[in-house]
Protein backbone atom coordinates (compact mmCIF):
# COMPACT_ATOMS: atom_id res chain seq x y z
CA UNK A 1 0.00 0.00 0.00
CA UNK A 2 1.42 3.62 -1.10
CA UNK A 3 2.08 5.97 2.07
CA UNK A 4 0.40 8.72 1.77
CA UNK A 5 2.71 12.08 0.75
CA UNK A 6 3.35 14.73 3.40
CA UNK A 7 0.79 17.25 1.49
CA UNK A 8 -1.89 14.54 1.92
CA UNK A 9 -1.44 13.81 5.74
CA UNK A 10 -1.67 17.66 6.24
CA UNK A 11 -4.43 18.19 4.56
CA UNK A 12 -6.37 15.10 6.16
CA UNK A 13 -4.95 16.04 9.61
CA UNK A 14 -6.25 19.66 8.55
CA UNK A 15 -9.55 18.40 7.29
CA UNK A 16 -10.14 16.79 11.07
CA UNK A 17 -9.55 19.51 12.91
CA UNK A 18 -11.86 21.98 10.91
CA UNK A 19 -14.68 19.77 9.67
CA UNK A 20 -15.00 16.48 11.92
CA UNK A 21 -17.62 16.70 14.70
CA UNK A 22 -16.10 18.70 17.90
CA UNK A 23 -17.16 15.47 19.97
CA UNK A 24 -14.98 13.41 17.98
CA UNK A 25 -12.17 15.51 17.33
CA UNK A 26 -11.25 16.87 21.11
CA UNK A 27 -11.13 13.00 22.65
CA UNK A 28 -9.00 11.93 19.31
CA UNK A 29 -6.62 14.49 20.52
CA UNK A 30 -6.62 14.74 23.84
CA UNK A 31 -6.89 10.85 24.90
CA UNK A 32 -3.66 10.39 24.29
CA UNK A 33 -2.12 13.35 25.98
CA UNK A 34 -4.75 12.55 28.89
CA UNK A 35 -3.06 9.17 28.61
CA UNK A 36 0.45 10.47 28.81
CA UNK A 37 -0.02 12.87 31.66
CA UNK A 38 -1.78 10.19 33.43
CA UNK A 39 1.52 7.76 33.07
CA UNK A 40 3.72 10.49 33.97
CA UNK A 41 1.50 11.65 36.85
CA UNK A 42 2.00 7.62 38.04
CA UNK A 43 5.74 7.86 37.39
CA UNK A 44 5.85 10.95 40.16
CA UNK A 45 3.72 8.99 42.56
CA UNK A 46 6.02 5.55 42.05
CA UNK A 47 9.40 7.35 42.34
CA UNK A 48 8.10 9.09 45.75
CA UNK A 49 6.50 5.51 46.83
CA UNK A 50 9.89 3.58 46.23
CA UNK A 51 11.89 6.97 47.89
CA UNK A 52 9.49 6.91 50.67
CA UNK A 53 10.98 3.47 51.63
CA UNK A 54 14.14 5.14 52.57
CA UNK A 55 12.89 7.83 54.72
CA UNK A 56 11.26 11.26 55.59
CA UNK A 57 14.48 12.94 54.76
CA UNK A 58 14.71 11.22 51.31
CA UNK A 59 10.67 11.85 50.59
CA UNK A 60 11.62 15.61 51.38
CA UNK A 61 14.41 15.88 48.95
CA UNK A 62 12.57 14.87 46.11
CA UNK A 63 10.20 17.05 47.00
CA UNK A 64 12.43 20.34 47.00
CA UNK A 65 14.20 18.58 43.82
CA UNK A 66 9.99 18.75 42.26
CA UNK A 67 11.32 22.97 41.83
CA UNK A 68 14.42 22.38 40.04
CA UNK A 69 12.41 19.71 37.33
CA UNK A 70 10.05 22.73 37.73
CA UNK A 71 12.40 25.75 36.99
CA UNK A 72 14.06 23.16 34.13
CA UNK A 73 10.53 22.91 32.69
CA UNK A 74 9.52 26.13 32.61
CA UNK A 75 12.10 27.06 30.08
CA UNK A 76 11.45 24.10 28.27
CA UNK A 77 7.49 25.02 28.27
CA UNK A 78 8.19 28.35 27.07
CA UNK A 79 9.80 27.31 23.89
CA UNK A 80 7.19 24.39 23.18
CA UNK A 81 4.09 26.25 24.14
CA UNK A 82 5.27 29.45 22.35
CA UNK A 83 5.91 27.82 19.48
CA UNK A 84 2.67 25.09 19.53
CA UNK A 85 0.62 28.03 20.07
CA UNK A 86 1.98 29.60 16.86
CA UNK A 87 2.56 26.71 14.77
CA UNK A 88 -1.30 25.73 15.12
CA UNK A 89 -2.17 28.65 13.78
CA UNK A 90 -0.05 28.73 11.13
CA UNK A 91 -1.06 25.24 9.99
CA UNK A 92 -4.54 26.28 9.95
CA UNK A 93 -3.44 29.08 7.69
CA UNK A 94 -1.82 26.86 5.33
CA UNK A 95 1.98 27.65 6.06
CA UNK A 96 3.40 24.29 6.89
CA UNK A 97 6.64 25.26 5.66
CA UNK A 98 6.84 28.83 8.33
CA UNK A 99 5.60 26.04 11.07
CA UNK A 100 8.38 23.51 10.27
CA UNK A 101 11.10 26.44 10.56
CA UNK A 102 9.08 27.36 13.95
CA UNK A 103 9.14 23.73 15.41
CA UNK A 104 13.09 23.39 14.91
CA UNK A 105 14.08 26.78 16.23
CA UNK A 106 12.37 26.59 19.07
CA UNK A 107 13.80 22.68 19.87
CA UNK A 108 17.75 23.87 19.27
CA UNK A 109 17.25 26.88 21.33
CA UNK A 110 15.68 25.16 23.96
CA UNK A 111 18.36 22.22 23.96
CA UNK A 112 20.87 24.71 24.66
CA UNK A 113 19.44 27.04 27.05
CA UNK A 114 19.07 23.24 29.07
CA UNK A 115 23.31 23.29 28.20
CA UNK A 116 23.35 26.09 29.90
CA UNK A 117 21.44 25.58 32.87
CA UNK A 118 23.18 22.30 33.32
CA UNK A 119 26.55 24.37 33.56
CA UNK A 120 25.27 27.03 35.76
CA UNK A 121 23.91 24.21 38.34
CA UNK A 122 26.78 22.31 38.50
CA UNK A 123 28.82 25.50 39.11
CA UNK A 124 26.57 26.28 42.22
CA UNK A 125 25.22 23.38 43.54
CA UNK A 126 25.11 23.52 47.19
CA UNK A 127 23.72 27.65 47.23
CA UNK A 128 21.09 26.08 44.63
CA UNK A 129 19.73 23.28 46.91
CA UNK A 130 19.41 25.36 49.76
CA UNK A 131 17.44 27.77 47.68
CA UNK A 132 15.09 25.25 46.42
CA UNK A 133 13.99 24.96 50.16
CA UNK A 134 16.32 22.01 51.13
CA UNK A 135 16.95 21.57 55.10
CA UNK A 136 20.60 20.27 56.91
CA UNK A 137 19.00 17.19 57.33
CA UNK A 138 17.58 16.41 53.58
CA UNK A 139 20.82 18.53 51.90
CA UNK A 140 22.60 15.64 51.01
CA UNK A 141 19.86 13.26 49.66
CA UNK A 142 18.68 16.79 48.01
CA UNK A 143 22.43 17.48 45.98
CA UNK A 144 22.82 13.38 44.85
CA UNK A 145 19.75 13.45 42.61
CA UNK A 146 19.67 17.24 41.37
CA UNK A 147 23.32 16.37 39.79
CA UNK A 148 21.86 13.58 37.58
CA UNK A 149 18.82 15.55 37.09
CA UNK A 150 21.02 18.89 35.74
CA UNK A 151 23.06 16.22 33.21
CA UNK A 152 19.86 15.50 31.67
CA UNK A 153 18.66 18.65 30.91
CA UNK A 154 19.15 19.16 27.46
CA UNK A 155 17.16 15.58 27.05
CA UNK A 156 14.74 17.09 29.48
CA UNK A 157 13.90 20.45 27.32
CA UNK A 158 14.30 18.50 23.74
CA UNK A 159 11.43 15.86 25.31
CA UNK A 160 9.13 18.81 26.26
CA UNK A 161 9.16 20.87 23.10
CA UNK A 162 9.14 17.55 20.93
CA UNK A 163 6.07 16.74 22.70
CA UNK A 164 4.95 20.28 22.11
CA UNK A 165 5.77 20.13 18.23
CA UNK A 166 3.76 16.82 18.11
CA UNK A 167 0.50 17.88 20.25
CA UNK A 168 0.69 21.66 18.24
CA UNK A 169 -0.59 19.70 15.04
CA UNK A 170 -2.99 16.71 16.65
CA UNK A 171 -0.50 13.69 16.32
CA UNK A 172 -0.91 13.39 19.97
CA UNK A 173 -0.27 9.59 19.88
CA UNK A 174 2.73 9.94 19.33
CA UNK A 175 3.40 12.53 21.70
CA UNK A 176 2.01 9.70 24.10
CA UNK A 177 4.20 6.86 23.26
CA UNK A 178 7.17 9.16 24.10
CA UNK A 179 5.96 10.27 27.21
CA UNK A 180 4.67 6.69 28.36
CA UNK A 181 7.70 4.91 27.51
CA UNK A 182 9.85 7.18 29.53
CA UNK A 183 7.89 6.84 32.21
CA UNK A 184 7.23 3.25 32.31
CA UNK A 185 10.82 2.81 32.20
CA UNK A 186 11.19 4.99 35.12
CA UNK A 187 8.85 2.68 36.96
CA UNK A 188 10.82 -0.15 36.11
CA UNK A 189 14.18 0.91 36.79
CA UNK A 190 13.27 2.87 40.36
CA UNK A 191 13.18 -0.38 42.21
CA UNK A 192 15.83 -2.02 40.25
CA UNK A 193 18.03 0.87 41.30
CA UNK A 194 16.94 1.97 45.07
CA UNK A 195 16.48 -1.08 46.13
CA UNK A 196 18.30 -4.04 44.30
CA UNK A 197 21.35 -2.46 43.21
CA UNK A 198 21.36 -0.10 46.65
CA UNK A 199 21.87 3.49 44.85
CA UNK A 200 19.22 5.03 47.00
CA UNK A 201 18.15 8.80 46.26
CA UNK A 202 20.85 8.87 43.53
CA UNK A 203 19.18 5.76 41.84
CA UNK A 204 15.92 7.15 41.64
CA UNK A 205 17.39 10.05 40.33
CA UNK A 206 19.05 7.89 37.87
CA UNK A 207 16.16 6.44 36.99
CA UNK A 208 14.32 9.82 35.76
CA UNK A 209 17.59 11.06 33.78
CA UNK A 210 17.75 7.43 31.85
CA UNK A 211 14.33 7.90 31.11
CA UNK A 212 14.34 11.46 29.54
CA UNK A 213 17.08 10.51 27.32
CA UNK A 214 14.88 7.30 25.95
CA UNK A 215 11.91 9.74 25.87
CA UNK A 216 13.46 12.04 23.24
CA UNK A 217 14.73 9.36 21.36
CA UNK A 218 11.13 7.83 21.14
CA UNK A 219 9.75 11.34 20.23
CA UNK A 220 12.36 11.63 17.55
CA UNK A 221 10.96 8.71 15.55
CA UNK A 222 8.26 10.06 14.05
CA UNK A 223 9.90 13.04 12.77
CA UNK A 224 12.61 11.00 11.05
CA UNK A 225 10.41 8.41 9.85
CA UNK A 226 8.39 11.48 8.24
CA UNK A 227 5.19 10.25 9.64
CA UNK A 228 4.56 13.96 11.07
CA UNK A 229 3.30 17.35 9.18
CA UNK A 230 6.00 19.15 10.99
CA UNK A 231 9.73 18.85 9.47
CA UNK A 232 12.82 18.46 11.38
CA UNK A 233 15.62 19.14 9.17
CA UNK A 234 18.82 21.46 10.63
CA UNK A 235 18.55 23.22 7.61
CA UNK A 236 15.72 24.73 9.28
CA UNK A 237 16.70 26.45 11.88
CA UNK A 238 15.72 30.07 11.76
CA UNK A 239 16.86 32.15 14.49
CA UNK A 240 15.32 35.35 13.39
CA UNK A 241 14.07 37.73 15.93
CA UNK A 242 10.22 37.25 14.30
CA UNK A 243 9.94 34.28 14.88
CA UNK A 244 11.39 34.33 18.61
CA UNK A 245 8.54 37.16 18.86
CA UNK A 246 5.94 34.84 18.28
CA UNK A 247 7.28 32.36 20.12
CA UNK A 248 7.69 34.68 23.52
CA UNK A 249 4.02 35.81 22.81
CA UNK A 250 2.69 32.54 24.22
CA UNK A 251 6.18 31.59 25.96
CA UNK A 252 6.67 33.93 28.23
CA UNK A 253 3.29 33.38 30.14
CA UNK A 254 3.54 29.84 30.02
CA UNK A 255 7.35 30.54 31.27
CA UNK A 256 6.10 32.69 33.77
CA UNK A 257 3.40 30.57 34.89
CA UNK A 258 5.51 27.03 35.17
CA UNK A 259 8.66 29.54 36.52
CA UNK A 260 6.78 31.00 38.95
CA UNK A 261 5.14 27.92 39.81
CA UNK A 262 8.59 26.73 40.94
CA UNK A 263 8.52 30.14 42.94
CA UNK A 264 5.98 29.29 45.28
CA UNK A 265 7.23 25.65 45.33
CA UNK A 266 9.80 26.99 46.91
CA UNK A 267 8.32 29.54 48.93
CA UNK A 268 6.29 26.63 50.45
CA UNK A 269 9.35 24.17 50.88
CA UNK A 270 11.01 26.93 52.79
CA UNK A 271 8.22 27.85 55.25
CA UNK A 272 7.51 23.93 55.14
CA UNK A 273 10.70 22.94 56.38
CA UNK A 274 10.65 25.72 58.55
CA UNK A 275 8.36 23.68 60.93
CA UNK A 276 9.62 20.22 60.17
CA UNK A 277 10.78 17.58 57.37
CA UNK A 278 7.90 15.81 58.34
CA UNK A 279 5.81 19.03 56.84
CA UNK A 280 8.01 19.32 54.44
CA UNK A 281 6.94 15.51 53.20
CA UNK A 282 3.41 16.24 53.52
CA UNK A 283 3.57 18.77 51.04
CA UNK A 284 6.00 16.77 48.79
CA UNK A 285 3.07 13.97 48.64
CA UNK A 286 -0.33 16.33 48.94
CA UNK A 287 1.87 18.06 45.10
CA UNK A 288 2.21 14.88 43.83
CA UNK A 289 -1.12 13.51 44.67
CA UNK A 290 -3.03 16.27 43.38
CA UNK A 291 -1.20 16.36 40.42
CA UNK A 292 -2.45 13.31 39.43
CA UNK A 293 -5.88 14.25 38.84
CA UNK A 294 -5.21 17.47 37.73
CA UNK A 295 -2.95 16.14 34.94
CA UNK A 296 -6.66 14.45 33.39
CA UNK A 297 -7.67 18.40 33.19
CA UNK A 298 -4.45 19.10 32.16
CA UNK A 299 -4.42 16.60 28.91
CA UNK A 300 -8.03 17.76 27.65
CA UNK A 301 -6.89 21.39 27.56
CA UNK A 302 -3.56 20.28 26.05
CA UNK A 303 -5.88 18.59 23.59
CA UNK A 304 -8.32 21.42 22.80
CA UNK A 305 -5.85 23.95 22.04
CA UNK A 306 -4.75 22.42 18.73
CA UNK A 307 -7.92 22.06 17.58
CA UNK A 308 -8.74 26.27 18.52
CA UNK A 309 -5.64 27.22 16.89
CA UNK A 310 -6.38 25.57 13.68
CA UNK A 311 -9.71 26.77 13.66
CA UNK A 312 -9.02 30.29 15.02
CA UNK A 313 -6.27 30.11 12.07
CA UNK A 314 -9.25 28.94 9.66
CA UNK A 315 -11.64 32.03 10.85
CA UNK A 316 -14.25 29.19 12.34
CA UNK A 317 -15.47 31.06 15.31
CA UNK A 318 -18.59 28.80 16.10
CA UNK A 319 -16.41 25.89 16.04
CA UNK A 320 -14.16 27.77 18.59
CA UNK A 321 -16.60 28.35 20.66
CA UNK A 322 -18.24 24.72 20.39
CA UNK A 323 -14.71 23.31 21.45
CA UNK A 324 -14.16 25.31 24.52
CA UNK A 325 -17.99 24.57 25.78
CA UNK A 326 -17.18 20.64 24.93
CA UNK A 327 -13.63 20.53 26.85
CA UNK A 328 -15.62 22.74 30.26
CA UNK A 329 -18.32 19.68 30.22
CA UNK A 330 -15.35 17.70 29.94
CA UNK A 331 -13.21 19.25 32.75
CA UNK A 332 -16.51 19.42 34.77
CA UNK A 333 -17.14 15.77 34.98
CA UNK A 334 -13.42 15.01 35.41
CA UNK A 335 -13.06 17.10 38.01
CA UNK A 336 -16.67 16.44 40.41
CA UNK A 337 -15.66 11.98 39.90
CA UNK A 338 -12.28 12.26 40.22
CA UNK A 339 -12.27 15.27 42.95
CA UNK A 340 -14.98 13.36 45.09
CA UNK A 341 -12.90 10.11 44.71
CA UNK A 342 -9.39 11.30 45.92
CA UNK A 343 -11.16 13.35 48.91
CA UNK A 344 -12.99 10.47 50.29
CA UNK A 345 -9.80 8.30 49.96
CA UNK A 346 -7.01 10.68 50.98
CA UNK A 347 -5.75 9.87 54.35
CA UNK A 348 -5.44 5.74 52.77
CA UNK A 349 -3.91 7.88 49.47
CA UNK A 350 -0.87 9.49 52.24
CA UNK A 351 -0.54 6.53 54.07
CA UNK A 352 0.99 4.81 51.40
CA UNK A 353 3.83 7.30 50.64
CA UNK A 354 4.95 7.14 54.63
CA UNK A 355 6.80 4.98 55.39
CA UNK A 356 6.66 5.24 59.29
CA UNK A 357 2.78 5.50 59.01
CA UNK A 358 4.42 9.68 60.59
CA UNK A 359 1.16 10.72 61.72
CA UNK A 360 2.26 14.62 60.94
CA UNK A 361 3.03 13.45 57.34
CA UNK A 362 -0.78 12.12 57.31
CA UNK A 363 -2.48 14.77 58.47
CA UNK A 364 -1.01 17.44 56.52
CA UNK A 365 -0.97 15.94 53.47
CA UNK A 366 -4.92 14.71 54.03
CA UNK A 367 -5.91 18.58 54.49
CA UNK A 368 -4.23 19.68 51.39
CA UNK A 369 -5.92 17.23 49.27
CA UNK A 370 -9.36 17.51 50.83
CA UNK A 371 -9.25 21.04 50.11
CA UNK A 372 -8.11 21.23 46.66
CA UNK A 373 -10.57 18.92 45.63
CA UNK A 374 -13.46 20.96 46.96
CA UNK A 375 -11.94 23.90 44.69
CA UNK A 376 -11.09 21.48 42.24
CA UNK A 377 -13.68 22.72 39.13
CA UNK A 378 -12.39 26.73 39.87
CA UNK A 379 -8.86 25.10 39.09
CA UNK A 380 -10.54 23.75 35.71
CA UNK A 381 -12.24 26.37 34.48
CA UNK A 382 -9.12 29.00 35.32
CA UNK A 383 -6.79 26.04 33.43
CA UNK A 384 -8.93 26.03 30.15
CA UNK A 385 -9.58 29.81 30.25
CA UNK A 386 -5.75 29.87 30.16
CA UNK A 387 -5.83 27.45 27.07
CA UNK A 388 -8.10 29.57 25.26
CA UNK A 389 -5.92 32.19 25.33
CA UNK A 390 -2.86 30.68 24.46
CA UNK A 391 -4.53 28.71 21.44
CA UNK A 392 -5.45 32.29 19.96
CA UNK A 393 -2.49 33.99 20.77
CA UNK A 394 -4.06 36.39 23.10
CA UNK A 395 -0.50 36.79 25.12
CA UNK A 396 -1.98 39.80 27.73
CA UNK A 397 -4.58 37.71 29.30
CA UNK A 398 -2.86 34.38 28.94
CA UNK A 399 0.00 36.26 31.26
CA UNK A 400 -2.82 37.74 33.08
CA UNK A 401 -4.23 34.48 33.95
CA UNK A 402 -1.14 32.43 33.92
CA UNK A 403 0.12 34.62 36.77
CA UNK A 404 -3.31 35.38 38.71
CA UNK A 405 -2.74 31.22 40.06
CA UNK A 406 0.82 31.56 40.84
CA UNK A 407 1.67 35.10 41.50
CA UNK A 408 -1.58 37.13 42.42
CA UNK A 409 -3.41 34.70 44.36
CA UNK A 410 -0.78 31.89 45.52
CA UNK A 411 2.73 33.39 46.57
CA UNK A 412 0.20 35.97 48.82
CA UNK A 413 -2.10 33.04 49.94
CA UNK A 414 1.04 30.87 51.20
CA UNK A 415 2.40 34.14 53.01
CA UNK A 416 -0.63 35.19 54.56
CA UNK A 417 -2.24 32.01 55.70
CA UNK A 418 1.22 30.36 56.94
CA UNK A 419 0.97 33.60 59.41
CA UNK A 420 -2.56 33.25 60.28
CA UNK A 421 -2.74 29.39 60.55
CA UNK A 422 0.76 27.93 60.78
CA UNK A 423 1.22 24.62 59.04
CA UNK A 424 -2.25 24.46 58.49
CA UNK A 425 -2.24 27.44 56.59
CA UNK A 426 0.18 26.02 54.54
CA UNK A 427 -1.83 22.45 53.64
CA UNK A 428 -4.90 24.93 52.65
CA UNK A 429 -3.20 27.61 50.69
CA UNK A 430 -3.53 26.43 47.07
CA UNK A 431 -7.17 26.05 47.75
CA UNK A 432 -7.45 29.71 49.00
CA UNK A 433 -5.42 30.93 45.55
CA UNK A 434 -7.67 28.45 43.39
CA UNK A 435 -10.74 30.39 44.40
CA UNK A 436 -9.20 34.36 44.03
CA UNK A 437 -7.81 33.32 40.89
CA UNK A 438 -11.47 32.15 39.70
CA UNK A 439 -12.53 35.69 40.52
CA UNK A 440 -9.70 37.03 38.45
CA UNK A 441 -10.15 34.61 35.37
CA UNK A 442 -14.23 34.78 35.17
CA UNK A 443 -14.58 38.54 33.76
CA UNK A 444 -11.79 38.12 30.98
CA UNK A 445 -12.72 34.68 29.67
CA UNK A 446 -16.53 35.94 29.66
CA UNK A 447 -15.36 38.76 27.92
CA UNK A 448 -13.37 36.64 25.31
CA UNK A 449 -16.56 34.53 24.63
CA UNK A 450 -18.78 37.46 23.90
CA UNK A 451 -15.82 38.50 21.40
CA UNK A 452 -15.68 35.12 19.40
CA UNK A 453 -19.27 34.82 19.92
CA UNK A 454 -19.77 38.65 18.08
CA UNK A 455 -17.26 37.34 15.33
CA UNK A 456 -19.40 34.15 14.77
CA UNK A 457 -22.51 36.45 14.33
CA UNK A 458 -21.18 38.60 11.96
CA UNK A 459 -19.47 35.93 9.79
CA UNK A 460 -22.76 33.94 9.38
CA UNK A 461 -24.73 37.47 8.69
CA UNK A 462 -22.18 37.97 5.51
CA UNK A 463 -22.74 34.39 4.33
Amino acid sequence: MAVPSIEAQREARRRMMLEDPISRVIPIVAIPTVISMLIDSFYNLADTFFVSQLGTFATAAVGVNDSLMLLLRAVAMGFGTGAASYISRLLGAKRDDDASRVGVTALLTSMGAGVLMCIIGYLFMEPLVMLLGSTENSKAFTMDYARLILLAAPFTAGEVVLTQLLRSEGSTRFAMFGMVSGCVLNIGLDPLFINVLGWGVAGAARATAISKVVSFCVLLVPFLRKKTVLELRLKLFTPKWSIYKEIAKMGVPTFLRTGLMSVASIVTNSLAGGYSDAALAAISVGNKCMRFVGSLIIGFSQGFQPVAGYCWGAKKYRRVLGSFRFTVLMGVIISVVLGGLMALFARQLVGVFSSAKDPEVIRLGTLMIRSQCLMLIIHMLVLLAGGLFQALGRAVNATILNLSRQVIAFIPSIIVMNLLFGVNGLAVAQAVSDVVSGLIAAPLTIKLLREISRLAKAQEAQA
